[in-house]
């Protein structure tokens, strides 16, 4: 019989470790990418591309992006304002779509592998956004003696 105090709610994974996101995403989107990764380990894809497509709109306000404006419009906001350059542009747009899909009733389902790479490039715009641009930043200070 296993003693009370040592059971546990839920089966904990220590190898390979789960991905994370940094801690320099705010909270409140590292909150959302968890999420659509919890949904795509439940095989709940299309919940998990919605959950892409929050994280998205959550990061065009946490970058100034007004409220009310689309995704559409807050992407190519933050393109026009530097903060994210013609691939990563492209990428979300991307995920925008295919965001869309999730959100919209369709006959169609979606595929494990479109909501794997939705979730994956995903990671990889908040990693460029709040982790690679700062990184850059302090490089480049830091090699040019400033």
């Amino acid at each position: 019989m296993i003693h009370p105090e040592w059971e546990l709610d839920q089966p904990e994974v220590v190898y390979p470790a789960p991905r994370r996101l940094s801690r320099a995403v705010p909270p409140a989107l590292r909150g959302g990418w968890d999420e659509a990764r919890v949904c795509f380990d439940a095989r709940a894809y299309t919940a998990c591309l919605v959950m892409v497509r929050r994280t998205l709109e959550g990061t065009c306000q946490f970058l100034g992006v007004k409220r009310n404006t689309t995704l559409a419009r807050g992407l190519k906001e933050l393109k026009q304002r530097d903060l994210i350059d013609g691939t990563l542009a492209d990428w979300a747009d991307a995920l925008r779509i295919v965001g869309n899909r999730g959100a919209h009733f369709a006959e169609e389902a979606v595929s494990r592998e479109d909501a794997e790479d939705a979730l994956g490039f995903a990671e990889a715009f908040l990693d460029h956004i709040y982790v690679q641009r700062k990184r850059f930043e302090e490089f480049k200070k830091r090699i040019s003696g400033t």
